[in-house]
């Protein structure tokens, strides 16, 4: 299991939002690069950042921020937030971004994915924001009509890496992962699934590491790691031991 400390980009600030609610920003963070050098530093293997703004606008915003930290780091960055066309997809690709994430246009254009994954191999993945059962849209503004499970059946080959899997009434609120949701998608699919939204503490590290979580192929962990009820060491110790690996 990977764990991605998350960078939501707002205004060039590191922030989280509550259920996705662009009112209910805490900043985190004026220097998102210095941000995720720290999360390298503290050994994380993989970074996931988010153009909030870009969500909602539809194109990239905080693309500065974005290049900044592609500069300031040397560990794998996957990007998400107004990636809707071949267009940007082929311009984060070429400015060192390791795999881009498409959600609005997976369900408004799914041909989209499919050529970008035929084009990436290995570098292109579905982000599935849902609500009660139903994949979100435009910054999970609007409420589609398409389950999270129908969706990632939609590109079961289609070439697509991982699907990013957010539970939006957790995201932000500290109250754990919906890993029976997260898990009823990931055995829907072949496709590796990773688990967002209200990752609280270590014991929600603890839990995916359980058997019956082996499906299961990483999680996403913001407000937890920067307010302190996630000890980064421990996490990655805690996940290390379960590999069989060494201590950093």
């Amino acid at each position: 299991m990977i764990l991605f400390p998350a960078i939501d980009l707002k205004d060039g600030q590191c922030v989280r939002l509550v259920h996705g609610d662009m009112a209910q920003a805490t900043v985190f963070s004026l220097d998102p690069p210095a941000q995720a050098k720290t999360f390298e530093d503290q050994g994380f293997e993989y970074l996931h950042v988010v153009d909030l703004d870009g969500a909602f606008a539809g194109k990239p915003v905080n693309g500065q921020a974005v290049e900044g930290i592609l500069r300031n780091i040397r560990m794998p960055v996957q990007l998400g937030g107004g990636i809707r066309d071949m267009r940007t997809i082929d311009g984060w690709l070429g400015k060192g971004v390791s795999r881009v994430i498409i959600g609005t246009a997976a369900v408004r254009d799914p041909d989209l994915v499919r050529e970008a994954a035929r084009l990436n191999p290995g570098r292109i993945a579905v982000g599935i924001d849902a609500r009660d059962g139903l994949v979100a849209v435009e910054g999970w503004a609007r409420i589609s009509q398409v389950s999270a499970v129908e969706l990632g059946k939609r590109f079961e080959d289609a070439g697509v890496s991982a699907i990013i899997y957010t539970d939006i009434a957790r995201d932000g609120a500290l109250k754990g992962l919906n890993v029976e949701s997260t898990l009823a998608l990931a055995e829907a699919l072949t496709i590796p699934v990773i688990a967002s939204g209200g990752l609280a503490s270590i014991d929600d590290v603890e839990r995916l590491l359980q058997p019956d979580c082996a499906k299961i192929a990483g999680a996403i962990t913001g407000r937890a790691l920067y307010d302190g009820r996630l000890d980064a060491t421990a996490a990655l110790d805690l996940i290390r031991s379960a590999r069989g690996e060494a201590r950093a």
